[in-house]
């Protein structure tokens, strides 16, 4: 199992990349970093950076990392110009970009910035057509399309990504969301715990077996907030609170544990967010840790 950071898009510059350097040398596979333009929580005024400047930035001050956002809202971009700045973080980071990708859920940052939301319809049948224009480009010289949503003619890409440029589609909808996956997708990210994740593989599966994909072709992540404690009573009260998120919980030995249970229902990437590690330092002890007291077992 590959084990990735996800430093929060709320941070400074500095903080940003000294985070991402150290998650690095700790040995994380990769940094994921949110698409927003407004905080998904607390206030609108408080910073929110861009999240492909950032990731062409990492692709420099890091060196075998995987970087990628998690995820693009499609609403936000032409597919051809989110193409273009994919590849060129690629090329930045000599191959190691992961083009993560969803529908849009925010309503409130297309309100604020006048990006039209649509509905729910509206968004996936977008993404779906985006989904084949960015593999058009990605693998062929020239890309034609003509859909309902966008339309592209003799549009080439270059230059070409310097790795695969995989796709990752990021969402739990069972019926539209995995359906793509199975669909279009190279890789695949929900937040959910081992149950959930069980669940939903097999609904994958299933979508694959209908269109007859390999399963084992798509590579599947998840994320879940963690709580490393050295304490069973305060692991017990803290399972005991509405989290609000799926989380691990627990010492390292009950880590452990959890994460045996995520690689049992088929999760190659487990990916750890740092919006509730706290300072600086307390962060970089919490994420070290974990690596090396919980993770190690399981590691690739």
């Amino acid at each position: 199992m590959r084990f990735s950071f996800w430093i929060g898009a709320g941070h400074s510059w500095p903080e940003i990349r000294r985070s991402a350097v150290l998650a690095e040398s700790l040995g994380y596979d990769g940094l994921w970093f949110a698409d927003h333009f407004l905080p998904p929580a607390g206030e609108a005024t408080d910073p929110c950076h861009e999240v492909w400047t950032i990731l062409a930035a990492l692709g420099d001050a890091t060196s075998s990392v995987r970087l990628g956002p998690l995820v693009c809202g499609n609403t936000y971009r032409n597919p051809g110009v989110l193409a273009k700045q994919a590849v060129t973080a690629d090329h930045i980071s000599g191959g190691r970009i992961v083009l993560g990708i969803g529908s849009g859920w925010m309503e409130s940052e297309h309100r604020a910035y006048g990006i039209e939301f649509g509905t729910f319809t509206d968004r996936f049948e977008k993404l779906e057509e985006a989904l084949q224009i960015l593999i058009s480009l990605r693998d062929q010289e020239l890309t034609d399309f003509e859909g309902e949503r966008y339309r592209f003619t003799e549009a080439p890409l270059g230059p070409k990504p310097v790795g695969r440029l995989p796709i990752l589609i990021g969402g739990g909808g069972e019926r539209k969301t995995l359906r793509m996956v199975a669909q279009y997708a190279d890789e695949w990210n929900v937040w959910a715990d081992p149950e959930v994740m069980a669940d939903k593989i097999g609904v994958l599966d299933r979508h694959c077996d209908d269109l007859g994909r390999d399963p084992g072709e798509i590579e599947r992540s998840a994320v879940a907030l963690l709580f490393l404690v050295d304490d069973e009573a305060k692991a017990e009260a803290l399972r005991s609170r509405d989290i609000g998120r799926p989380a691990l919980i627990g010492t390292p030995d009950q880590l452990q544990e959890q994460l045996g249970a995520f690689a049992e229902a088929g999760v190659d990437e487990f990916i750890v967010p740092d919006f509730n590690l706290g300072e600086p330092g307390q962060k970089d002890e919490v994420i070290g840790r974990f690596l090396t007291e919980a993770a190690a077992p399981f590691r690739s």
